[in-house]
Order: structure tokens, then C-alpha cells, then sequence
């Protein structure tokens, strides 16, 4: 169970309960409105209503409500690379869908979690519903956020809309990338909504893709990190394309050499925000799957 604490200061004196949880928990308006009608505020142990008036060092109690996912348990790897009572990071392997689609109805990451939930139950909480904060492609690896509440769940939504998540991709590219670093800064838009590619257009959202070369193979490949400015569906893939350097074995977006490796050579590497609830900076990384590690190996000769 979930739990948020406060203990009124003697400058809170005489202030409301409702008024001191605005102060000191960023909840949703919907949220706040759910601990309201299921009872889950307490001052000094009993549950009570947002007109009550706290005291200096009284202690301010918020039980978050309980949810739990209802995917079909599946036996799907799940590689977390960071873990607490209030959320998870993932390592998502290549070639596995985030969560039940009409093309895809099972044997996704979260068909996996609840399997994982169930083996890992009192480790880091009690089963939660599960959250995606972050979205990745079927066929790109690499961190995904799993937030195990809504008030997490909202304050690493806000932490992405205002720019306070730094996200970082390694990819190999096709053709040799002469600069060193470079930003495309181009708007993507769904010109066809009957086609599931986006791409460069006018009149479509801002988009920001900051590059850096890693390594360059004889072969004409380019290995690269790019850093997200903003968000958009396939803002990666769409503007390495849009300038001649798709990812390789992107077929959606023309680019060849499949033999090199069987999907295109995209990996969530890195994330850096604000934990909602410790407010201390994690910094967590994701190593290259073997697939692509295979396909340098290969370039290196």
C-alpha cells in the first residue's frame, strides 16, 4: 500500500487537511477527489474530512487507493533494471509489443508483468495496476517506465511535458555521418492516418533530435546517441530517414540491410528524471541486447 506522510509544522497551525495536502501533494484532481470519497485521509490515525483543522506536529496520513491489472499472465522475460514500491524500470527486449493491441492481443510486457507481480509479491509492494508512463515501438529495446500508482504515473507525465526528462537512444544508421554532432529540428506530423508512418511535414508538432556520432564502420554504417528533445511517435526513425541516415534494417522507413540485424537497430539507452516521491535524480541505463551488439561485431570485423 502506498502511503504519503506529512507532519504539520508549527507555521501549518490551525490549517485545513485539504489545504495541506495541496500544499504538499501534487495529486490530480481526480485522484484527490477518489482519496475524498474512499476515506484515505487520516490525522493521527483516524480517517477524517478536509475541513478538519490540523494541530503542530500532528501527523498527516494519504493511503493511496489500490488498483490491479487484469492482462492475461504470460510467461514473458521481464529484465528490470531498477525497482521500488513505487515504480520500475524495464529493459524491454526487441520484438515484444508494451501492451495488448487489436494486432497484437498477447504475449506482451504486460501479459509478462503480471506473471512477475505475482512471483515478486511483498519484494518491492503489494500487485499494482500497471502504468506505461513511456511508449516504445515493438521493435525498439531498451527502458521503460512502469509507474505503480497514478500519482506517479501523473508526475513523470508533467516531468516529459515540461522538458525535466532527458531520454537517450543509441542507434546505428545507414551512410556516414560527416559532422559530430548535429539537431534536427524539423515537425513531424501523420500526413495519412490510414498509414502507419509519420513523417516530416508542414503544419505538424515541433520536434527536436539532438546527435552524436559514436563510431563510424568502413562499411557505411554510423553508430549514434541522440537525445530527445521532445516525444513525438517515431521522432527518431522519422528525421535520421528524413535526412538521408535511416536506421538500419528500418523498413518503414526505407532502409535496408535486414542481414544485418533482424529489426531496426534502435535502443532506449538512458533516462534521467526527478523520483515523484524521493525527489532524488535517477540516472538509469540500459546495455545494448546481444542483437545489436552482434551487429557491431560484425562491423568491426
Amino acid at each position: 500500500m502506498t502511503e504519503f506522510r506529512h507532519i504539520v509544522t508549527k507555521e501549518e497551525d490551525g490549517a485545513q487537511v485539504r489545504d495541506l495536502m495541496r500544499r504538499h501533494f501534487d495529486f490530480s484532481s481526480r485522484l484527490r477527489g477518489r482519496i475524498k470519497r474512499e476515506h484515505r485521509v487520516f490525522l493521527n490515525g483516524e480517517s477524517v474530512p478536509g475541513y478538519v483543522s490540523a494541530k503542530a506536529g500532528d501527523v498527516l496520513l494519504i493511503r493511496l487507493p489500490e488498483d490491479r491489472s487484469h492482462f492475461l499472465p504470460e510467461n514473458i522475460p521481464i529484465e528490470t533494471v531498477y525497482e521500488d514500491s513505487h515504480l520500475m524500470l524495464i529493459n524491454k527486449q526487441p520484438g515484444v509489443t508494451v501492451h495488448p493491441t487489436k494486432g497484437h492481443t498477447h504475449g506482451t510486457i504486460a501479459n509478462g508483468l503480471m506473471v512477475y507481480m505475482d512471483s515478486h509479491a511483498g519484494e518491492n509492494g503489494n500487485p499494482f495496476k500497471i502504468r506505461f508512463v513511456n511508449r516504445l515501438d515493438m521493435d525498439t529495446s531498451g527502458l521503460l517506465i512502469v509507474a505503480k500508482n497514478a500519482y506517479v504515473q501523473n508526475d513523470i507525465v508533467h516531468q516529459m511535458k515540461t522538458d525535466h526528462i532527458s531520454k537517450e537512444y543509441v542507434a546505428l544508421v545507414c551512410g556516414i555521418l560527416t559532422e559530430e554532432s548535429g539537431t534536427i529540428d524539423l515537425p513531424i506530423g501523420h500526413p495519412d492516418p490510414d498509414s502507419p508512418c509519420r513523417g516530416v511535414c508542414e503544419g505538424g508538432a515541433p520536434s527536436i533530435t539532438h546527435y552524436q556520432v559514436l563510431e563510424r564502420f568502413s562499411e557505411g554504417f554510423t553508430l549514434v546517441r541522440l537525445r530527445l528533445a521532445t516525444g513525438r511517435t517515431h521522432q527518431i526513425r522519422v528525421h535520421m530517414s528524413h535526412i538521408g541516415h535511416p536506421v538500419a534494417a528500418d523498413l518503414l522507413y526505407g532502409s535496408p540491410c535486414p542481414e544485418l540485424i533482424g529489426r531496426q537497430a534502435l535502443h532506449a539507452a538512458s533516462l534521467r528524471f526527478i523520483h515523484p516521491v524521493s525527489k532524488k535524480e535517477l540516472r538509469i541505463e540500459a546495455p545494448l541486447p546481444d542483437d545489436m551488439k552482434r551487429a557491431l561485431a560484425l562491423l568491426r570485423g
